[in-house]
């Protein structure tokens, strides 16, 4: 059974049963308002109080402006009896994890509207678990119809109190993602919680790549609180691009080339239906659909920080991370091969790609974290450092694989992610270079990140934290060698490098500037500092 804050079992989470009659409203006597104790509840301001039956037995009820308390009503105390106490110990639940009251009746088949009233029911977010959310009720019993029209009506304008909940969503739904099942996803999880909490929703199903992108360019946003995705990483990285671009059209802003962007003006809520989930698996610490839809219904809000790709003079897209090499390698041959189901794709352009494993000539430059630099209002405080050329770092050499994360990428083949010693908004970005080495130590690099123990813990590993990195290949012949493949992809040129940005194909052909933009956007969610600290295992590898 859940538990309070304090420890107190809340066992009035079952509700009394319907074929019972609960008792009538009965009138509180005055001796009962003083608590014999001064506790922190009793100095709360006192909305309502009276009896309902909770669990099977009549509970003196209290409503104050925090909390919703209550204790069984009992005779005296029996002498020489020990476990009173223990009986009537005080229950509560705080009126913050309540998101929704309906009144409780009894309707039989040929009552289509309204039954017999029963009572009251209340709809709570509890947190099963570390990070796992999930849905209970609350059931207050009492069959006076007057009685329960006030204690309604006041939970009804404490709900309205919570400003930061949203009350009308536009939900962009990708039909494609992973097993094709994000319609039943929503329809099933997603939806009637949504409905139960009063959200209004506008759907739209997705037809194909690129147009969430181009129907937020031009849909009326004004009316709505957020915008939900339910899809995959590519699905929540189109929109997350797309609710940026917005932001900086609104702002008068060019697009083309952008070095400080505004703020995106509406919250984006991950729903998981992907095949990894990165996104909303490092926002909640977990790829729950219930948590990340009661994390939007809670209107639980983390500031995220973003990254922009361009070319000299051309801004490419926003993202959250990037792997150039094996990463972006995988990733375009995975796409040759869509008529597969997505773990076969991803299983067999990991194999095949590691059977041909070949490294990038590359020069990369960066700028190391300035620490001494604050992150405020989304930007990082202090004079910009790009024209400081002797503050730049630059290496060069063949490399299997780059990385550049600034979240830190928690998904089922790395527990611990693949950026573990990055945060979602602490201002600065993960730099993972794999130089080159044999095929056996490499690969024993990727299983690490299934594992508890330092993936990085390779002497052709090097680990760098990051304000802006600069990606050079110094030969043109990144793309597939049709001589190499059956055919080369459709989408890779043969001068362009293929690059994996949040899980979509990106391809260039010439050098990448990567530059981090702190808390740049607000995501449905809260802060998960410990995630990485907690000791999982998989053997996904």
């Amino acid at each position: 059974m859940p538990r309070g804050r304090h420890g107190s079992r809340v066992s009035a989470l079952v509700g009394g049963r319907e074929e019972e009659a609960p008792p009538e409203a009965a009138t509180v006597p005055s001796s009962l308002l003083q608590s014999p104790q001064q506790t922190e509840a009793a100095a709360e301001q006192i909305l309502l109080r009276g009896i309902f039956e909770i669990g099977r037995g009549s509970c003196d009820v209290v409503l104050s402006e925090r909390a919703l308390r209550w204790r069984p009503v009992q005779p005296e105390r029996p002498a020489g009896d020990s476990k009173f106490d223990l009986l009537c110990k005080e229950e509560f639940v705080e009126l913050k994890d309540i998101f929704s009251v309906k009144l409780k009746r009894r309707c039989s088949v040929k009552q289509q509207r309204s039954g017999t009233l029963l009572g009251i029911t209340l709809f709570i977010c509890l947190k099963k678990d570390q990070n796992k959310l999930k849905s209970s009720t609350l059931d207050l019993i009492n069959l006076s119809e007057d009685y329960c029209d006030v204690w309604f009506r006041q939970f009804k304008k404490i709900l309205a109190g919570f400003s930061n909940r949203p009350k009308s969503l536009k939900i962009l739904l990708n039909p494609q993602s992973h097993k094709k099942e994000a319609i039943q996803i929503y329809c099933e999880k997603v939806e009637p919680l949504l409905k139960l909490a009063g959200i209004k929703t506008d759907v739209t199903i997705t037809e194909y790549e690129g147009h969430a992108l181009s129907l937020l360019e031009e849909c009326e946003l004004q009316g709505f609180d957020g915008v939900v995705c339910v899809g995959g990483d590519g699905s929540a990285s189109e929109i997350a691009h797309a609710l940026l671009l917005r932001a900086q059209k609104n702002a008068g802003m060019e697009t083309d080339q952008i070095l400080t962007p505004v703020r995106a003006q509406l919250p984006l809520g991950l729903i998981p239906a992907g095949s990894t989930n990165i996104l909303a698996h490092s926002l909640h610490g977990i790829p729950h659909v219930v948590t990340a839809t009661l994390h939007i219904i809670m209107g639980h809000v983390q500031p995220v920080d973003v990254c922009s790709f361009s070319t000299p003079g051309k801004l490419l897209r926003f993202g959250f991370s990037a792997m150039f090499g094996f990463g972006g390698r995988t990733l375009a041959l995975a796409e040759k091969y869509r008529w597969m189901s997505p773990n076969q794709r991803r299983d067999f352009a990991v194999i095949k790609t590691l059977a041909k494993l070949k490294t990038e000539d590359c020069e990369i430059s960066f700028l190391p974290l300035n620490s001494s630099q604050n992150v405020q209002d989304g930007r990082a405080q202090g004079s910009p450092r790009s024209d400081c050329d002797d503050q730049w770092q630059r290496i060069q050499g063949q490399f299997l694989n780059v990385s550049i994360m600034a979240i830190p990428c928690l998904c089922s083949v790395a527990p611990r992610g693949l950026a573990p010693n990055t945060r979602l908004n602490n201002g600065s970005m993960a730099l993972i270079i794999a130089r080159n080495t044999s095929r056996p130590e490499f690969i024993k690099h990727l299983k690490r990140y299934a594992s508890v123990k330092n993936q990085f813990n390779f002497p052709f590993v090097e680990t760098y934290i990051v304000e802006e990195v600069k990606v050079h290949a110094r030969n043109n012949t990144s793309g597939y060698n049709p001589e190499e493949e059956d055919e080369p992809p459709k989408t890779t040129s043969g001068n362009s490098c293929p690059w994996n940005v949040d899980g979509e194909l990106m391809e260039v052909a010439s050098e990448v500037h990567v530059r981090l933009h702190p808390k740049l956007i607000s995501l449905y969610g809260e802060n998960m500092e410990e995630i990485n600290d907690s000791k999982v295992t998989c053997n996904c590898l």
